[in-house]
């Protein structure tokens, strides 16, 4: 008699042609992941193959009960870390029926931006480093952390060692492989400041795919914890008071900072971001006011400021792209909870065809 186990690890392929595809989308509230599976005929490798789908959008707060039909545009591909094999993830984005893309569809916009031929030309690298909070399910309060109490102050936790300091490693680790198993572009993985906090960082990606990893990257730690039995936050400051909030550092190059004299490139750049600040602030996530403070890592919320390896800034540059004279920039505002659309494409634009 086969186990559960047994079940779950069946490989198809010893079987059959066919493939199961799991579509995930981005639901209403703009950081709820959803998905659901669907049996394809055999292997897939480009997502202009694959079929569109439709879901109840009246369950996700995208449509109304009386027109609830939403349209799934598959857009790229993953390699399926849970059921193997030659199954897919597919990240997709969401239509109306008449192909009007909804009003929650933030890769709509910035796939006409990454598109521009300034843009196009100028290839737009992004590293992501996506900052997050393991918690215990039904207390919600950090993973490791004593119930109704606090751990030791920060300071023993950051990229640290032991069991009274690094809470979740076999969560960490389990996702870090499952990307690069998935093919998402995944550069590595470290503790955080405060206990029971992890970062991943993706890139660098160019374009558009940065938002369709982190995506992926998010749906599949979402999973991973699903079966270890806890939670992962976002919220940029899940627990107030003197512990560091958590954050989606932004790391930017283009084919012009990367090239000879490219560090001059680099501060009319950061000249436009800091002139533009209220706009890309009001972009950079829900709850970003709570993390932003001047504290803990952070420039405040309400004042643009730059500097070589100074994280108490809003945008830190390198001390190795100061010496070199070229290379990229980090915009530090972006919180945990931001949509990676939302920020690399409007940092593009910005950057590249904004005109002030």
């Amino acid at each position: 008699m086969s186990l559960l186990s047994d079940l779950i690890n069946l490989n198809l392929s010893e079987s059959t042609e066919k493939i199961i595809a799991e579509y995930i989308w981005v639901g209403g509230s703009g950081m709820d992941l959803r998905s659901k599976a669907r049996t394809l005929p055999g292997p897939v490798d480009d997502p202009a193959k694959l079929p569109k789908w439709n879901y109840d959008g009246s369950s996700t707060d995208q449509a109304p009960g009386d027109d609830s039909e939403v349209i799934l545009y598959p857009q790229a591909i993953f390699k399926d870390p849970f059921r193997r094999g030659n199954n897919i993830l597919v990240i997709c984005d969401v239509y109306t029926p008449a192909g009007e893309p909804l009003q929650t569809n933030k890769r709509y916009d910035a796939a006409k931006i990454f598109s521009h031929p300034d843009v196009v030309a100028e290839v737009p690298w992004y590293g992501i480093e996506q900052e997050y909070t393991l918690l215990q399910k039904d207390v919600n309060w950090p993973l490791g952390w004593p119930l109704g109490g606090f751990p030791g102050p920060q300071g023993p936790y950051y990229c640290g060692v032991g069991a009274d300091k690094a809470y979740g490693r076999d969560i960490v680790d389990a996702h870090y492989k499952a990307c690069v198993y998935a093919g998402i572009n995944i550069s590595g993985i470290n503790g955080e400041v405060m206990p029971g906090q992890w970062e991943f960082q993706v890139g660098p990606s160019v374009g558009i795919s940065a938002g369709d990893e982190v995506w992926a990257a998010r749906y599949i730690l979402e999973r991973i914890t699903e079966l270890a039995g806890a939670v992962v936050s976002f919220d940029p400051k899940p627990i107030p008071g003197d512990w560091n909030g958590a954050g989606a550092h932004t790391n930017y190059s283009t084919k012009s900072m990367r090239e000879e004299g490219g560090y001059e490139v680099i501060k009319k750049a950061i000249e436009k971001l800091g002139l533009r600040h209220k706009e890309h602030i009001a972009a950079y996530g829900k709850g970003n006011e709570r993390r932003l403070t001047g504290r803990h890592e952070t420039a405040d919320i309400n004042t643009f400021s730059w500097g070589v390896a100074n994280r108490g800034s809003s945008v830190r540059v390198g001390r190795d792209t100061e010496k070199q004279g070229k290379g990229y920039f980090e915009d530090r505002r972006p919180a945990s909870n931001m949509d990676p659309y939302v920020v690399t494409s409007m940092i593009a634009e910005t950057t590249i065809l904004w005109k002030p």
